[in-house]
Order: C-alpha cells, then structure tokens, then sequence
C-alpha cells in the first residue's frame, strides 16, 4: 500500500478518522462557536452545506468536547423514515424502549428528557430526508411554553436540499426557534493547501510529498471539497506509489486526473 512506500503511520485522506486528525479550520471554529452558543442559549441550530463539505466531521469535532456532567448527545442519521419510525428511533437513542402507540411514543420523549438532570442534545444528520411529520413534530418537542429552560435541544443537520422544507409555510414555527444557523462552506485555495500539509503531517509523512502547484491543482478540481480533495489525493499517493515516485508533480497529477475521471 502507498502508506508504506511514503513511509506514513496510516491513510491520511481516510473518510473516517479520529477527532485528533481533524484540521481546526476557520470554518470550523466559526462552526463551532454558534453552537455552543446552542447550547448555552438556543432551541434549534441548522447546519447546512455541500455533500462532502465537512459537516459530519463539524459535529464530530463538537461532539467530542461536550462534557458529559453537563449535556446529554444523542446522535440520529437514518432519518428517511415515516414520522412514527422517526420517533421510535429518537427513544432508541436516548436508551429507552419505544412504547406501542404513537402517543405514548411522544410522550416517552418528553418524560426522558424532563427527567433527567441536564439538556438533552438531539442532533439529526442528513436532515435533509426527514419527513413533513418529523419537522412537525420535532417542533412540538420544543414548543411547550411552559419550560423556563427547554428539556430538549436539536440540531438539524443537512445538505443544501434541506433549505427547501424550511420554506414551507406549515414549517413557520420550526424555522421561528432556529436559534442559530450556519452554512459551511468549502475550502479556500490556501485551506486547501493547508489541510493536505496537515494530513500528510498526522499521518507521518513529509509535507513536500505534494509539490505546491500540485496543492493549488486539488483546489481547482475539487473546489474545496474535502471529501473530493481526500479522494483525488488518495488517487495521487496510489500512481506514485505504482511508479515509485516520492514527489506528486504535476505529470503525476495530470495522469491520475485522467484515471480519477473515470465512470
């Protein structure tokens, strides 16, 4: 494998990897400060972006620094189901067993969270697939105005298809207590040089195996898609490795770019 021609502990660009191997950019950091301030202050945060944009690794990172004394995470990304399986699914994640009805479903929900002794953090990934009735009755899980301090907090995280069923009318009230929003963005030329130095340097390897212009090519094929930048160079590392390169020049990545077209 290329990790061991380039002499690295493990696959830089790999889709899942650890907390430590994440890159603390400046969209992350500005991802990062909104929602803490979700769960200092708010109800419901919205995350949206491009697929591959880096909004999983965005909660991962926020995750991993909850303190355990003082929220309760609970995490839910099969999402495309009908708004009763949705629910079933929401007790399952706070480590319950759904009851029968509908009803007493709900009802579950709201007993659990009030008992315990601090917030409950819900965060749905790919929110964008959820159902008319999870929106609605996600909302209703927030919207009881006799909490001083709201039980349940959520985050709805999504792709850009999510904006859609927020415009909705019958959506109003949701969108009303979206208390903070945030619309990752990809990479900028220099981030992307910056985050491919950074993973080649977590993994072990020397930082000029990408020659600079080389770095400013993966920006410009990949538009600062780190999910689209991980695997273009991951297809790099593989064709020099093949040719027993310890450089990616621009030979090297105008040949790979011509394989990593394929269908």
């Amino acid at each position: 494998m290329f990790t061991t021609h380039f002499q690295m502990t493990r696959h830089p660009f790999s889709e899942h990897t650890s907390v430590d191997s994440l890159l603390r950019d400046e969209r992350v950091s500005q991802g990062l400060a909104r929602l803490n301030y979700l769960l200092q202050h708010g109800a419901i945060g919205l995350v949206i972006g491009a697929t591959g944009v880096g909004k999983s690794s965005l909660i991962k990172l926020f995750l991993s620094q909850l303190s355990s004394n003082h929220v309760h995470p609970a995490y839910l990304h099969l999402t495309r189901l009908s708004s009763t399986s949705f629910l079933k699914l929401v007790v399952t994640a706070l480590g319950e067993t759904p009851r029968y009805t509908r009803e007493r479903v709900f009802l579950q929900i709201l007993e659990k969270t009030r008992s315990l002794e601090m917030p409950v953090l819900l965060v749905v990934d790919e929110a964008h697939l959820l159902s008319a009735g999870a929106f609605t009755d996600l909302r209703l899980l927030v919207s009881n105005a006799l909490d001083e301090a709201p039980p349940l907090k959520i985050l709805l995280c999504g792709q850009e298809p999510l904006r859609e069923p927020l415009k909705r009318t019958c959506h109003a009230d949701l969108v009303h207590r979206i208390s903070v929003r945030y619309h990752i963005p990809p990479m900028d030329r220099d981030q992307t040089a910056a985050y491919v130095d950074f993973q080649i340097k977590q993994a072990g390897g020397d930082q000029k195996i990408f020659e600079p212009e080389v770095k400013s090519l993966l920006y410009d094929h990949t538009r600062g898609i780190p999910r689209q930048i991980n695997n273009l160079a991951t297809a790099c590392l593989i064709h020099a490795a093949v040719q027993n390169a310890q450089r990616i020049n621009e030979a090297i990545f105008q040949a790979t770019l011509a394989e990593f077209q394929l269908p």
